[in-house]
């Protein structure tokens, strides 16, 4: 197995996603782990992750030294097996083992070019000069003794280093991210040829590991499961089913801020599948209740949270014996709300299923794929035996519409932006884009603009269309629809939605945005 020691990087998961790609199993653990229980996983190679964190800061005892900066157990590096450090990780080498770091005269965001001044075991089969994703503001100044400079940047002399003896490498960039060049290629080389690893792990292991311990963490009790007929509630549902069959109680929630038929959906598909275990709650008043006057994006999702936590807790008093609530939960969901591993990621975006659950939650949490990513949950869907109708649909936020409509919530809005949610969906579909696509979706952006209607002045909303390609949801680019069909979608929605003058494309990737707008 790899271990990877989280230093609170947006991307940790996403190594350990790159890492079960080779067939490799895979463990992420705090940096803060003791050396005893490092050494008891038996890792065949070490990953050092990014992190929000600097080594060379100000609060670093005011000159750098890195005094209150996170790092490992000081025994991690006399282990003996190879070490990769990744960013922060690159930083955490470059000072424990003896060089110096500094912060960069000017700091690096986004695509880089990397130099390869050598090529080593971890750059075989890489071109001399090649796109990197870049994201720091500290460098490594000085190598550590005995380490040889693999590769530069324009703003990091040391963006590659290696202690090859050691077999100890950092890489300033983050080879993780789909924007790296050959960044799959390099953990390859590093999973294989440095730490001779074997590609042994299936999906199906991972199944059978997450049945016992489902079996084992439930035990005699009930378990409710929040089915929003989603992909990943949906994977779990099934997935927990396997494993504790008629002990599981599926509860589908209508909040009215759903896509058109979605309620009639979930009756079919899933009416078949768990019998008398589904249980459909028609919530829509209470919802836009709670959510009036509410215009604050974090607000409205912890205010859906709680209002869902609520709902299953009544559910669960109605039934004996039910004590858990699982959820669909994935990675993203998790680091984006600021919840990793290490407990150093910041806080991106509240999600409802995370940072929304109230802390006097009467249910016990049972979250079997908060350690994934939407395409591995979409392979594990395959291996439980569910449709392409359910695994083949986009992500769509718990809280619905809310988070699509910018400003107030109100009744009228929500049946227009579901309206043109249809239309969207059902131009999408014609023009055989949809499974091109990671996501497309319109948003209420809660502004108006002047139109032109028969000659008459037209004062109404704006319409943004949201649509991008991406591996895992951590990054994200913006897809270039032709034109053609973006005319078609615009010429249906202002004609077929009153209340819609004018429609605009939001042309920005991930990162700098998130692919939701709230």
């Amino acid at each position: 197995m790899i271990v990877i020691l989280d230093f609170g990087s947006q991307y940790t998961q996403l190594l350990a996603r790159r890492i079960r790609e080779l067939k490799v199993y895979c463990e992420i653990l705090p940096y803060t782990t003791p050396l005893d229980q490092v050494r008891k996983q038996s890792p065949k190679g070490i990953i050092l992750s990014g992190g929000p964190d600097s080594v060379a800061a100000d609060h670093a005892n005011g000159n750098g030294n890195g005094k209150d900066m996170p790092l490992p157990h000081p025994g991690v590096f006399m282990l003996g097996i190879p070490i990769l450090g990744v960013c922060y990780g690159h930083q955490v080498l470059g000072k424990v083992m003896g060089g110096k770091v500094k912060r960069s005269s000017r700091r690096e965001f986004g695509l880089s070019k990397l130099n390869l001044i050598r090529s080593a075991d971890i750059f075989n089969g890489i071109k001399p000069k090649f796109d990197v994703w870049m994201s720091h503001g500290d460098e490594v100044a000085q190598m550590p003794v005995g380490f040889v400079a693999l590769g530069s940047s324009e703003n990091a002399p040391y963006a590659a280093m290696a202690n090859p003896l050691k077999k100890v490498y950092g890489l300033q960039f983050h080879p993780e991210v789909s924007h790296t060049e050959f960044g799959s290629l390099m953990l390859k080389n590093f999973v294989f040829e440095i730490c001779e690893e074997e590609p042994t792990w299936q999906m199906k292991d991972w199944i059978g590991n997450a049945c016992k311990e489902i079996t084992k963490q439930v035990g005699p009790y009930k378990v409710l499961v929040a089915l929003s007929g989603g992909v990943d509630s949906s994977v779990v549902a099934r997935l927990i089913h396997k494993a504790i069959g008629k002990q599981l109680v599926a509860v589908y929630v209508d909040t009215g801020l759903l896509k058109a038929g979605e309620t009639e959906r979930i009756r079919r598909i899933f009416g078949k599948l768990f019998e008398d275990s589904l249980i459909i709650i028609d919530a829509k008043e209470r919802f836009l209740k709670v959510l009036k006057g509410v215009t604050d994006p974090e607000q409205k999702r912890k205010i859906i949270g709680l209002t869902f936590a609520r709902i299953f807790e009544e559910a669960a008093i109605e039934r004996r014996g039910l004590l858990f609530l699982a959820q669909g939960t994935l990675y993203p969901d998790v680091i984006e709300s600021g919840k990793s591993v290490s407990g150093k990621a910041h806080l991106i975006k509240t999600h409802h299923n995370v940072g929304g659950l109230p802390d006097d939650l009467k249910l016990k949490l049972l979250e079997p794929v908060r350690n994934l990513f939407k395409d591995e949950v979409r392979e594990l869907g395959r291996e439980l035996g569910l449709s392409d109708e359910v695994l083949g649909r986009h992500p769509f936020p718990g809280p619905g519409f809310a988070v699509r409509i910018l400003g107030e919530i109100t009744t009228e809005r929500v049946d227009v932006l579901r309206a043109v949610d249809s239309i969207v969906d059902e131009e999408i579909r014609r023009a055989g884009f949809y499974d091109r696509l990671w996501q497309v979706f319109p948003v209420l952006v809660g502004a108006k603009t002047v139109g032109v209607v028969g000659d008459m002045r037209n004062y109404q909303e704006v319409i943004a269309i949201r649509a991008v390609e991406s591996l895992d949801g951590m990054t994200a680019d913006w897809s270039k629809l032709p034109h053609e069909l973006l005319g078609a979608i615009s010429r249906r929605i202002v004609n077929e939605v009153p209340s819609i003058s004018r429609v605009v494309y939001d042309i920005t990737s991930k990162p700098p945005a998130t692919i939701e707008w709230e």
